[in-house]
């Protein structure tokens, strides 16, 4: 079977892993299914989440991480960017991401004009970032895209604003909505899909955010299975949306062992 991981508030919170997960993991893969990772962060590389992964014990490849940031990098691809310019309004990982597949990152004191405007998660987010990204779209007609959407990023402290939460603002102060390419959209769950050589219903998406994880791997039919170690409580469960509504529901990872074991014999 194959199993797509969210990793905020289902591996780890922060820098921390959540308990059992890491062993979990490791089970797993040692059983042979095979193990992907699918998240909407898009402040580092995917090696840089195969590294973060490695150090907590699980031994994880670029190849089997997916990003908002990268899937971003795709989609500006297929649109044939390589070579144009854009504005990131977003980390390191998200401008490491765009210029992997050629494109040309301006920085906020670079007069020329940008081609795109792409937002993610920005924990160093000025007024200057959001004016300049409000001018490229509003006034110099550049094409706005969103890594993502998610209003809140779970941390060990509790939820931090997210990716949504810097889009937000732009959308409003222009008029213009984004073009949005991470979860719950359909293309990332497409393409691991693709990769793996996968129907939907031989793979298993895990994540903790019942609008973004299970809606959109429902959309594509792929299983899905609600953990509570993240955003969501066991008593919203019930009341949420009937396309929220998640397969199975486990209190943590050390839960999936035998669920996965269950699915693949059925």
């Amino acid at each position: 079977m194959v199993l797509i991981f969210d990793l905020d508030g289902v591996v780890y919170l922060g820098d921390t892993p959540i308990p059992g997960a890491i062993e979990s993991l490791n089970a797993l893969a040692a059983a042979g299914h095979r193990l992907f990772f699918l998240t909407n962060n898009s402040t580092r590389r995917r090696q840089d989440y195969a590294d973060k992964l490695s150090r907590m014990g699980y031994p994880a490849t670029a190849e089997q991480v997916m990003t908002s940031a990268y899937a971003t990098g795709l989609y500006l691809q297929s649109l044939d960017a390589a070579g144009k310019s854009v504005f990131v309004v977003g980390e390191v990982g998200l401008c490491g991401e765009m210029e992997a597949v050629g494109l040309r990152v301006i920085s906020l004191d670079d007069p020329s004009h940008a081609d795109y405007v792409v937002a993610g998660l920005d924990r160093e987010l000025t007024y200057a970032k959001l004016r300049r990204a409000h001018e490229e779209i509003a006034v110099h007609g550049a094409t706005f895209v969103a890594t993502n959407r998610d209003a809140t990023y779970p941390m060990e402290s509790g939820e931090i604003p997210g990716g949504g939460a810097i889009v937000a603002p732009i959308e409003f102060s222009t008029g213009v909505s984004a073009v949005t390419i991470g979860k719950p959209e359909s293309g990332t769950w497409l393409r691991i899909l693709e990769l793996t050589g996968s129907a939907p219903g031989d793979a298993l998406m895990v994540g903790d955010r019942p609008e973004t994880d299970i809606m959109g791997a429902r959309r594509v039919g792929i299983g899905t299975a609600l953990v509570l170690t993240g955003v969501t409580r066991a008593d919203q469960v019930p009341s949420l949306p009937e396309e929220q509504q998640p397969d199975h529901v486990i209190a943590d990872l050390t839960e999936l062992p035998a669920l996965a074991s269950r699915l693949t014999r059925s």
